[in-house]
């Protein structure tokens, strides 16, 4: 008999209107980035962030603060794509080992992958798919209670902003989810319907600053049962602000933070951040560093006070007073990172 072989069919790529895509699922080619480096190096050339990836921000002044040695433990409470992560751990190699903490399981798959096929084996680099307030717990379990260095850079990635089925923009259609973790939770369209119009009010105000908090509260209670893709939050949004006499900018920024405001309430956002604040000094070594990177005022002021408290108890001796922002240069390269605040602490 002869040998019959398996032959895979040739798939055709994703064909779409015009001369370039448009929607997230057709750029195939920023979507495999290993696979079109040249495409994606031009992308980000012109100072874009491709479609499903996520440029790591102050990298150099994170490596400057934490100063990684070979032999040295880390942790990056929030993984993300991995890009600090990677630069982390050829610093700390030989010797070193990084754990690498994430909430989201789909993106923390991935990143893990990718780091596995820079070389990096179990014996530098665990994936752990947690939130990052269960730090204590997780170093105690691979028994590292205390660590060299510890790394969060807070709030939402550009892959999970890009995707539009995670429902974090208003950029795109897409079902209302904004959950950092679609394994368990309530989606932020269930969490509309259940909420008063005050409390909703009061989320908007507390957790992104919106001026129209109100008249915006009611449209959408109003509307809550409506709610359930990110086209229905931004049309009541537009139609309540147009109504109001706002200008399109200031309708823009109106959707950003409302978006802002639900993602931090439906991923107790705020919540997580205080608890790891509080646990952080008990896992760093003497002497070890930490840096935060927070994107938004009721993240950093979290952070200047846990800072600021734990130097008058005497559990940090060093502090960054004031905020490092990003450079004149990444700002250009990378629009992403241009609300980013950097602070740091070194354990007494």
């Amino acid at each position: 008999m002869d040998d019959q072989v398996s032959v895979q069919p040739h798939k055709r790529r994703i064909r779409y209107a015009g001369t370039h895509p448009h929607t997230f699922s057709e750029k195939y080619k920023e979507l495999n980035p290993e696979k079109y480096k040249e495409d994606i190096q031009h992308i980000i050339s012109r100072g874009d962030t491709p479609a499903g990836t996520h440029r790591p921000v102050c990298l150099q002044e994170v490596l400057t603060i934490l100063d990684p040695k070979p032999g040295e433990t880390a942790v990056d409470a929030t993984l993300g794509y991995g890009g600090h992560t990677c630069e982390i751990l050829r610093k700390i190699l030989p010797g070193g080992m990084l754990y690498g903490l994430d909430v989201d399981s789909e993106e923390l798959a991935k990143t893990e992958s990718r780091i596995r096929a820079k070389g990096f084996g179990p014996e530098s680099f665990a994936a752990i798919h947690t939130n990052f307030e269960a730090l204590p717990k997780i170093l105690s379990s691979v028994k590292h209670p205390c660590v060299d260095m510890i790394l969060a850079d807070l709030g939402v990635s550009s892959m999970q902003i890009d995707n539009p089925e995670r429902g974090f923009t208003f950029k795109n259609d897409g079902p209302l989810d904004m959950r950092m973790d679609q394994q368990t939770g309530e989606t932020a369209s269930h969490l509309l319907t259940r909420i008063p119009e005050g409390k909703l009010a009061f989320i908007l105000r507390n957790n992104a600053d919106e001026p129209d908090a109100e008249p915006i509260a009611h449209a959408v209670f109003q509307n809550r049962e409506k709610m359930l893709t990110t086209e229905d939050l931004s049309g009541i949004i537009r139609e309540t602000l147009t109504g109001l006499q706002r200008t399109e900018r200031e309708i823009l920024k109106a959707e950003r933070r409302v978006y802002q405001a639900l993602r931090i309430d439906v991923n107790e956002e705020f919540q997580a951040l205080d608890v790891f604040l509080s646990n952080l000094p008990y896992c760093l070594k003497s002497g070890g560093r930490a840096v935060i990177l927070t994107f938004h005022r009721g993240e950093d002021d979290r952070v200047v006070r846990s800072f600021e408290e734990g130097k008058e108890c005497g559990l940090y001796s060093r502090i960054q007073d004031k905020e490092i922002r990003e450079s004149k240069e990444e700002r250009y390269s990378n629009p992403r990172s241009r609300s980013v605040r950097l602070r740091w602490a070194v354990r007494s």
